[in-house]
Formats: structure tokens, C-alpha cells, sequence
């Protein structure tokens, strides 16, 4: 039993004779504890924190500060509203994202304690009020509400509505997590979370996106749609109740009230419901197996892999992108950051068809460090190099593996980004150019394997490189991108050559010589990459299983 554990025990089960203990005091001093007990011991964790809590600090009384200058304006309504909204988007997915930035979030260590579920949401919601992140929300409610409210009533609703506000958003955090615990605590929900640079990625295109179609297009005035929506949608609610009780329309105050109040009252009781079947059903690891295990077989498209060792590196490599969690990751993030450059920018007007190289070089870079993305498991591969001859089919394997993804994925993303700028002309040289870049970067990607590799710990979703060998890791990609463009030179000469002389319809010609390019470049690379590794086995081993 942890010591959290232990003291909600002492807490809670007191001699019959003495009076019953409120819960949520003795977990509200609980989770203070929790906090301050997490910064012994550690200066590194205590300088974190400290400057987490002042960086927040800091941008919530500048935010604050804005919102309340918005006192007065047009439009201070739609953005407060949007606001609040977005603000509780972040608390809903935020749990599901980064599970272990708060170990209250699991109530299943609590199952084994005599608690009642009702006096436990209570306890739990007040301690989910205490933290850097309830404070933060609670300066942005305020700037919020300031920003709306309009004389005595407008005041007076204020002080109601930022408290709702906090609480809304707290709640639905709180009831997502417990619906979602069992999958936050299970190897897919690690997966959820490494997956959530994705996430933030993919959002910071889009809102760089609509904020320069907001300017392109009127401003604020174009956000009144969206309005007129979520001001009706809980728990913004609570700061658009604000703006109509200042504006006098009480009526339509009241109803939004009424909605925030009922919501808030849902969530609640759906928060108890899931809470009280969670600590009293049993968990999957408790069930016995329902029938006999299916013998996985190396049928279907794995029969279309050829015979040998080449077949089994490229189905382990394969199959290792879509368990690990780190390596999913580092695929999906590159599949999905290499569409999403060139075809936004196609979309705003100002794209370029080359920037399909974009997505081509996400992919080869996935082509770095592979001996490290086994982590310690490679030893066991290890046992079969013991020839250049073995290296160079291992590295041949994997590289055609990756090809298996990168030039399909380069077809497509060269394709999409021709068809949204109907430049449909230079599609040839655009994709011969992006071909020859995956087939340079496997060649410096197979020569850095080789000669840098690095260790990728398991635990941590952002830490992709083990303390002391981050050198390594910008030596080999950054130095394996130069070499890279320099592999590409030939191409590139020829494509300017062509442009420069007015040969444009010759630039087909750039496609199969860049696709034979490519090829001898990652052929060559292999070349000369299997006799290191062979040679410098022992060492490759040692850099990747420091993890």
C-alpha cells in the first residue's frame, strides 16, 4: 500500500466511537501533501516546478490582463465564449493525453478503502481544485468574465460564473479520466499519450491556419457563427450567461444558467456512476481467457514477403511500428506532419509543389538510429550479424521495409499537393526530386546507424534519447540531413538546368532519374554501412541498451 494509500486508510476508517471524518478536507491536506512530498529530494524536479508555476503565473496575469481590457468592446463576447471553450477541449483531452501528470487521476488505488462513491466525488473534486492547472483556469475565468460584465448585475453574475466555470471544467476532466482509467493505465493508453505531440502538431497547423483565414477574411466578425453556437454549449454557458445578463437579457440569462447548472449536475452524477462501477466490477486481469488463444500464422499479406531473412527483419520491422509506442509515434507523427505542411500551404495560396520533399524527408529520417529502436531487444539480433554479409541484409531488410511506407506515402503526398495548386506539369520533377531525397536519406540514415547510434528509453513520451548521448543524435541526423542534400545535388542540378534553359517539357526525364538515383544511393549506403557494423557490433550493442 503506497503512502497515500495508508493515510486515507487512517483517515477514513477512525474508531466507531469518535465522529465520522468529512473526506474532502483529509483530501484536499492529501493531495497538498502529494505535492509537497514530490519536490523532496529532487532540486531538478523542484526548479520544474517552480518554474512551471511561475511561467503560468506570468502568462495567466497578462492573459487576465488582456481579457479585462476587452471590457467595452464589440466583440469581447465571442472571444471570452471561445475562450471558455477551448478551455474546456483542453480539460477534457488533457487527462487523455498526459495520464501520468497527475497520479490522483486514478481512483482504482483507492478501491480497497471503505468509501462511499458520493463523499469520494465530493473529496476528488475539491482536491482536482488544487494545482497550477485550476489556477491558471481560474485567472482565465476571471479575465473572462470581466471582460463581458456590465454593471452591478453583470458583477454580480461574474461571481457566480467564473466559479462555474472552474468547477465545469474541473468535472468534465474528472469524468472523462475515470471513464477512460482502465485505458489510461493499459499500454494503449501510453500509446494515447505518446501519440499527443501528434495532436498538438497537427492543432498548432490548423489554428495557424484559421488565424490567417480570420485576417484574410474580416476578423472577429467571422467567429460570430461559431458564437452563437458554443454560447449554448456548457460550461462556456457560464461566461455567455455573464455577457446577457449585462446586455439585460435576463431571460435568455436564466436559461443559460439553468444549462450550466444542469450540466455541471450531470457530470457529476455520470462521474458517480462510472466511479462506482469502476471500484466494483473486475478488471480484465481478473477474467480468465473466454477460448483458446488463435495461432497467428504467417498468412495473409505477410506471404507476400520473400523467403528468408529478409522477410522476417522486414515483418519484425513492420510489426514493430505498429506495437511499439515510441516508434507508432515517430511514424505517425511523420505520416501526418508531412501531409499536413505542404497541403496547408497549398491551401493558403502560397504552397510550392517541392514541398513534398517535406514529407519524404519526415519519413527517411525514420531510417536514423535503427539499431536504437530495438532498444535492449537488439542483442538478440545481434546473435545473427556476424558477417558484412548478415549486416547488409539486416539494413537491406529494414530499408525495404521503410520503402514498403515512404514511397507510396511520397507518391501520395506529391499527388494531393499537385492536385490542390493544378500543377500537374511539374508532378514528375516534383516526385522524382522527393524519391531521390528518400533514397539519400537511406543511405546517410543506414550510415548513421551505423556509426552513431543511441539509446531510446522506454519510459518518458517525450524523451527519445538517453542523458549523454544527445551529441549523437544531433551528429547523425543533422549531419546525415547535409549529406544528404549533397547526395540530391545531381538532382537538383539537373532540375534548375532544365528551368534555367527553358527545357520544361523535358523535366519528366527528373522522375525515373531520380527514382534510379535514389536507389543507387541507398544501395551504396548499405554497402558501406554493413562492414561497420559488422566491425563495430559490440559497441552498437552497448550505445543501445543504455535505455
Amino acid at each position: 500500500m503506497t503512502a497515500a494509500a495508508a493515510a486515507t486508510t487512517a483517515a477514513v476508517t477512525a474508531p466507531a466511537a469518535t465522529a465520522p471524518v468529512s473526506l474532502t478536507p483529509v483530501f484536499v491536506r492529501l493531495k497538498l501533501s502529494l505535492l509537497r512530498n514530490g519536490l523532496k529530494g529532487s532540486s531538478k524536479r523542484k526548479a520544474v516546478w517552480i518554474t512551471t508555476l511561475v511561467f503560468a503565473l506570468v502568462v495567466a496575469f497578462f492573459t487576465t490582463l488582456g481579457l479585462s481590457l476587452l471590457n467595452g468592446h464589440a466583440r469581447a463576447g465571442t472571444v471570452v465564449v471561445l475562450l471558455a471553450a477551448i478551455l474546456a477541449l483542453s480539460w477534457t483531452f488533457m487527462p487523455l493525453f498526459f495520464p501520468t501528470g497527475d497520479e490522483t487521476l486514478d481512483p482504482s488505488r483507492l478501491v480497497m478503502l471503505p468509501l462511499r462513491p458520493r463523499p469520494l466525488v465530493r473529496a476528488l473534486l475539491a482536491s482536482s481544485l488544487v494545482g497550477i492547472g485550476p489556477l491558471f483556469t481560474l485567472c482565465l475565468a476571471v479575465g473572462s468574465v470581466v471582460a463581458v460584465a456590465r454593471g452591478a448585475a453583470g458583477v454580480a453574475a461574474a461571481v457566480v460564473g467564473a466559479p462555474l466555470l472552474v468547477l465545469g471544467c474541473v468535472a468534465l476532466a474528472r469524468a472523462v479520466a475515470t471513464a477512460n482509467v482502465r485505458l489510461l493505465t493499459s499500454r494503449k493508453g501510453r500509446d494515447l499519450a505518446l501519440l499527443s505531440g501528434l495532436l498538438i502538431a497537427v492543432g498548432a497547423q490548423v489554428a495557424n491556419f484559421a488565424s490567417q483565414r480570420l485576417f484574410e477574411s474580416g476578423g472577429l466578425s467571422q467567429l460570430e457563427p461559431a458564437e452563437a453556437v458554443v454560447r449554448w454549449l456548457p460550461p462556456a454557458t457560464a461566461v455567455s450567461m455573464v455577457d446577457s445578463v449585462s446586455d439585460g437579457s435576463y431571460g435568455v440569462a436564466a436559461a443559460q444558467l439553468a444549462l450550466t447548472l444542469g450540466a455541471l449536475v450531470l457530470l457529476l452524477w455520470f462521474w458517480e456512476r462510472t466511479l462506482t462501477r469502476l471500484m466494483v466490477s473486475p478488471d480484465g486481469s481478473t477474467i480468465a481467457a473466454s477460448g483458446p488463444v488463435k495461432e497467428r500464422g504467417a498468412g495473409g499479406v505477410w506471404s507476400l514477403l520473400p523467403e528468408g531473412r529478409t522477410g522476417a527483419v522486414v515483418q519484425r520491422t513492420l510489426r514493430y511500428s505498429v506495437r511499439d509506442p515510441k516508434t507508432k509515434s515517430a511514424f505517425v507523427s511523420a505520416l501526418a506532419i508531412g501531409l499536413i505542411i505542404p497541403v496547408f500551404n497549398a491551401l493558403q495560396g502560397s504552397g510550392s509543389l517541392y514541398l513534398a520533399c517535406f514529407g519524404a524527408g519526415m519519413l527517411g529520417v525514420q531510417m536514423y538510429n535503427q539499431f536504437g529502436q530495438d532498444t535492449s531487444a537488439f542483442w538478440m539480433v545481434a546473435q545473427t550479424i556476424s558477417t558484412p554479409r548478415d549486416a547488409y541484409l539486416e539494413l537491406r531488410a529494414r530499408a525495404f521495409a521503410l520503402g514498403l511506407v515512404a514511397v507510396p506515402y511520397t507518391v501520395l503526398v506529391t499527388a494531393v499537393t499537385a492536385a490542390l495548386l493544378g500543377d500537374w506539369d511539374g508532378f514528375p520533377a516534383a516526385l522524382g526530386l522527393a524519391t531521390a531525397l528518400v533514397g539519400a536519406m537511406m543511405c546517410t540514415g543506414a550510415l548513421a546507424s551505423a556509426r552513431f547510434p543511441y539509446s531510446i528509453p522506454t519510459e518518458g513520451a517525450f524523451k527519445n534519447v538517453v542523458p549523454g548521448q544527445v551529441g549523437l543524435a544531433w551528429m547523425g541526423i543533422f549531419g546525415g540531413l547535409a549529406v544528404s542534400a549533397l547526395i540530391c545535388a545531381p538532382v537538383i542540378g539537373l532540375m534548375i538546368y532544365l528551368n534555367v534553359a527553358d527545357h520544361q517539357g523535358l523535366s519528366w526525364i527528373v522522375l525515373p532519374l531520380g527514382v534510379a538515383w535514389g536507389v543507387l544511393a541507398t544501395w551504396a549506403g548499405l554497402r558501406l554501412a554493413a562492414p561497420t557494423v559488422a566491425r563495430r557490433l559490440p559497441e552498437i550493442l552497448l550505445a543501445v541498451s543504455k535505455g
